[in-house]
């Protein structure tokens, strides 16, 4: 089966470029495990991530797209994956005996919520939403990121440095 690119709507092409960075945020993780870094190094761009990106990622889907539609279940799964995500963080954080294996499966959870929402969540909202919400989705996600988000971590440790 051929994976084709995603047509997404104009007024929500923010979040899909926000996935791409979760990806690649995820990749890097998976990156950092393969090389044998240091779960702390690790641990410390999970936060990173988390604090400048990824929790306001969720908020602002959680606010303007998954609560418009009482009762969604495609809604309230990608709500309760974005718990889980979070409590994921919150487990490897307060855990000093966090293994790599619970870092691997963090960013596998987040890949498959990525394609869970570009795949089957978004197109749904894209669909079920009004165009005036999808309007002010857009109006929003421009004004509030003018500049895409941009990974500044400083320490780039699933770079190969030979």
């Amino acid at each position: 089966m051929e994976n084709k690119p995603i047509k997404r709507s104009q007024h929500m092409v923010e979040l899909s470029k926000d996935h791409h960075a979760g990806l690649l945020f995820s990749w890097k993780i998976k990156e950092g495990l393969k090389r044998e870094i240091e779960l702390s190094r690790i641990k410390e761009y999970v936060n990173y991530f988390w604090e400048h990106h990824l929790k306001l990622h969720f908020q602002e889907e959680e606010a303007l797209l998954f609560n418009r539609i009482e009762g969604d279940a495609l809604s309230q799964q990608g709500k309760n994956e974005h718990q889980m995500l979070q409590k994921h963080i919150g487990r490897l954080n307060h855990n000093e005996n966090a293994e790599k294996d619970d870092y691997l499966q963090f960013a596998e959870l987040l890949i498959k919520h990525i394609r869970f929402e570009e795949r089957i969540l978004l197109p749904h909202l894209e669909q079920t939403l009004p165009e005036s919400a999808l309007k002010s989705v857009e109006a929003y996600l421009t004004q509030q990121h003018p500049v895409p988000f941009k990974d500044n971590y400083a320490d780039e440790f699933w770079i190969d440095k030979k």
